[in-house]
């Protein structure tokens, strides 16, 4: 229509122009009052249009940030909120409130596993007895441009004690299946040790992430990934950082205190089977780390450790949905082989007599389990799990320690109720074996946990 009407006008104007040198006629102011009409007309339509478009552009602009449509995320960083282009996310915040029973036969106070040496501080046992709130969580997380987002996660144990559990920065759209992270972090090695324990299956960790990793080994560092562009799952990792944590110790020195290398690897199978595998290396340096310790007529004593320590981790996953639904039934069946070996310097009552000896060790643990969604909702899962301290040699202060070379074991069944998938109501009940000399122990877990926020998403 706005076409016409200028072709109307060009012709008209043309005419006009053409006779512009003769004399006026009725005629020609008939033409030129119908030039006029166009005219207006035209500049009108014109200008409407014009205050349309500056109508829609002051529109768009006083809209939100968030409102704008960001990029769909690839499966390799569905977890990751994706950054808005050219500018600053909004701050997600998200709070994990968790809660316990724990009714024991002994006292977890004096918890111990038999054959290893572990700092007497070390998160090891069923935890409390009786009410206590569990492991609460508060991460902030947001995108700081279209590069970077970056990661705040406050833990609250159950004694008021407030830790940052991780604290980093993450870069977002590097390319090649390239990412980088810096700051405070869950390592990548294994499969439990990156979750957060909201995201466990059951209320505790196996025995050999207690044994070997003092439940889970975080690091103050940097991590380095590559996800290769095939359509089978591969990814590589190398990770070094300070290492303070068991089995590393603050060695207070320049350079890295813990290395860690990792490699995972997954598919599917079908439309109702998928897998992941993969191996782990960790490698921590210490220096007087204190570990308890009991002589030959088993009375505690401290000792001091200054040495290495390897840890190798081998993990595979395999998850059943039908046709991949997993809403209704789904089964996850999972499995973890740590071996350690330490070995170092070992003075025993470094307070007092600091009577030199060593220390090699090589041990190792593993644990199976499976969980069973047999209906919306529920439900059902079983873990067995053992250990194998091996022989650990003192060298000169081998008759002043004591040895427990007995293997340690543990059988746990759960049951949980998951009213949505931001609630969670579970039970379980553990026959633990891993006390020194075999000491049977019933432990008794009644637990919730609830997801307040948002959250991002968990792994596979």
């Amino acid at each position: 229509m706005h076409s016409r009407a200028l072709r109307r006008a060009g012709i008209v104007a043309c005419l006009a122009a053409g006779s512009a040198a003769a004399q006026p006629t009725p005629e020609t102011q008939a033409l030129r009052r119908e030039i006029e009409a166009l005219r207006a007309d035209y500049e009108g339509r014109l200008k409407a249009l014009e205050q349309r478009l500056q109508a829609a552009e002051a529109a768009v602009a006083q809209q939100p940030a968030a409102a704008v449509p960001s990029p769909s995320p690839s499966p390799a960083s569905a977890a990751a909120p994706q950054p808005l282009a050219g500018g600053r996310g909004l701050l997600d915040l998200s709070l994990i409130l968790s809660g316990q029973y724990v009714h024991t036969r002994r006292d977890p106070a004096n918890y111990r596993i038999r054959g290893f040496l572990l700092p007497p501080d070390a998160e090891i046992g069923p935890g409390t007895r009786g009410f206590s709130l569990a492991e609460t969580e508060l991460t902030l997380s947001a995108s700081i441009d279209p590069w970077l987002r970056g990661v705040a996660t406050v833990a609250f144990s159950p004694d008021n004690e407030a830790g940052m559990e991780e604290a980093f920065i993450q870069t977002t759209s590097l390319g090649h299946g390239l990412g980088v992270k810096a700051g405070r972090f869950l390592s990548n090695i294994g499969y439990l040790n990156p979750q957060h324990a909201h995201a466990w299956d059951f209320a505790d960790a196996p025995l050999a992430y207690q044994a070997m990793l003092g439940t889970q080994f975080r690091n103050d560092g940097l991590q380095l990934t590559w996800l290769a562009p095939t359509e089978r799952f591969f990814e590589l990792g190398l990770e070094a950082g300070r290492g303070r944590g068991f089995p590393g110790s603050d060695t207070s020195r320049n350079g890295a205190g813990a290395l860690a290398l990792t490699a995972h690897v997954g598919d599917d199978i079908g439309t109702s089977h998928s897998w992941r595998a993969g191996v782990s290396m960790l490698r921590a340096r210490a220096s007087d780390q204190a570990l308890a310790a009991t002589d030959a007529g088993g009375n505690d004593t401290a000792t001091a450790f200054a040495g290495r320590t390897r840890v190798w981790i081998a993990d595979a996953v395999w998850k059943w949905a039908p046709q991949g639904n997993a809403t209704r039934r789904n089964f996850k069946l999972q499995a973890e082989y740590l071996r350690s070996t330490r070995d170092g310097d070992l003075v025993v009552d470094p307070a007092g007599l600091a009577l030199p000896g060593s220390l090699r060790a090589v041990q190792s643990g593993w644990y199976l389990q499976g969980v069973y969604q047999f209906m919306p909702r529920w439900r059902v899962g079983l873990r067995t799990e053992r250990l194998d301290p091996g022989t650990p040699g003192f060298g000169p202060a081998a008759g002043l320690l004591g040895v427990d070379t007995g293997s340690a074991r543990k059988n746990t069944v759960m049951v949980d109720f998951n009213p949505s998938e931001f609630s969670r109501i579970r039970l379980q009940v553990a026959q633990d074996r891993a006390r020194p000399a075999g000491v049977g122990d019933l432990q008794w877990w009644l637990q919730y946990q609830m997801s307040l926020g948002a959250h991002g998403a968990h792994g596979f």
